[in-house]
């Protein structure tokens, strides 16, 4: 059952080493992040799930990474369970999660989910899990963003903040995919496991969404969902 489930945004600017002369725009965003991680593991659950985007699904995925493709000697290790010699690599929101959780407990045991635009549902086990859910929204919303001005930017990330404010799994659930490519959204495969598993789990959440704000064109959300 999911007990609990914290969403995060996934810019590298999010470590103080990359973003540089930027990081006083980020103290908020990293604030909040500190708060929804401290929330997920007071809920006390059995097993913590990190889900991200990647290439490829599944849970194998290395522990550890760098920073080093953002020009900073920064490493990281998530300390999850050891995996193959053919797991995948840390994309971005693994390695930001890891660095989320620098300070955070071993226990309980974490538990990486790649996932793309093909996952399907995640089966949700017996025992109390949380989600550590990483993503970010448009790249859109202006003519500096990554992904370039586009108009209905706006109003999608507005409907994803509603979402995420009021545990509307089946909000989430019914984002549109090609809208999303076209607004260049990296959150959207994370963001439907937790609709999935929410619903699967069939209790109630209270929602807190503690941050939205679009930096540098591009949607940021920080949100909690906790089982009543």
């Amino acid at each position: 059952m999911l007990i609990a489930a914290a969403v995060v945004p996934h810019p590298p600017v999010l470590v103080p080493e990359v973003a540089q002369g930027l990081s006083p725009d980020l103290d908020s965003l990293r604030a909040a992040c500190g708060t929804a991680v401290g929330r997920l593991y007071a809920a006390g659950a059995d097993e913590v799930l990190i889900v991200g985007a990647g290439p490829q699904q599944g849970t194998e995925v290395v522990s550890r990474g760098s920073f080093r493709a953002y020009g900073v000697d920064v490493d990281v290790d998530g300390q999850w369970d050891p995996v193959t010699r053919s797991a995948a690599p840390m994309t971005l929101p693994f390695l930001i999660a890891a660095w989320l959780l620098r300070d955070s407990p071993a226990e309980p045991v974490r538990r990486p989910v790649m996932v793309n635009e093909h996952s399907g549902a995640l089966a949700v086990a017996g025992g109390r899990q949380a989600m550590l859910v990483l993503g970010d929204g448009s790249a859109s919303r202006t003519l500096q963003a990554p992904g370039h001005f586009d108009e209905r930017a706006e109003a999608y990330d507005a409907a994803v903040a509603r979402a995420l404010a009021t545990a509307d799994a089946a909000a989430l659930a019914g984002l549109e995919p090609g809208l999303s490519r076209e607004l260049h959204v990296a959150g959207l495969p994370a963001w439907k496991v937790l609709a999935a598993a929410a619903t699967a789990s069939g209790v109630e959440y209270d929602a807190d969404l503690l941050y939205d704000q679009a930096l540098y064109g591009v949607g940021y959300f920080v949100a909690t969902w906790l089982a009543r």
